[in-house]
């Protein structure tokens, strides 16, 4: 029974001393992993917020780009009300299709709302020109989607700014 007690003796100290090493350890390296997950979500942080700062610019870009309002004082040109309204659908189409990727810095909701306003301005524009007659001018147009657009409560335009801003507001 003696060398076993010897035996003991020896390895019971030393599978204490081995444990409480591995535990120290394995506590430092859990919390040098933990500081370093942290310090690449900061690092990201400094690369991605500007991005997405950039891209609710361009959204908000877009969307006043798309108002009826100032899409028809910017694009009146003279000619037929069915070219204009080609135009203004064409301008529409295009601004949307450049901004197309700034999706993915934003919330589904906020970009639901864009999509929105973009199909809610088409709409009007669509609702205005059927309120003329076929072989009108371009200002006869004009002049129906600033009179349908006055109608509204609130311009599709205008209500997806103000949600876009409301997010920007609680993300930063």
């Amino acid at each position: 029974m003696d060398p076993l007690f010897e035996i003991i003796k020896i390895l019971l100290p030393s599978a204490i001393v081995f444990l409480t090493a591995y535990y120290l350890v394995k506590n430092f390296l859990d919390h040098e992993s933990r500081k370093r997950v942290v310090d690449l979500k900061l690092a990201n942080q400094t690369v991605i917020t500007p991005i997405r700062l950039q891209a609710y610019e361009r959204v908000i870009l877009l969307l006043e780009r798309i108002n009826p309002t100032s899409m028809v004082m910017r694009l009146n040109k003279l000619g037929s009300a069915v070219e204009f309204q080609g135009e203004l659908l064409k301008t529409i189409r295009t601004e949307y299709e450049h901004n197309l990727s700034q999706q993915i810095y934003m919330s589904t909701k906020s970009w639901d709302a864009i999509v929105k306003a973009k199909e809610e301005t088409i709409k009007l524009i669509n609702v205005a020109s059927t309120r003329i007659t076929a072989n009108s001018s371009a200002m006869e147009l004009a002049q129906a989607i600033i009179s349908v657009s006055s109608q509204l409560t609130e311009l599709p335009t205008k209500a997806a700014i103000e949600y876009v801003k409301k997010e920007i507001g609680k993300e930063f």
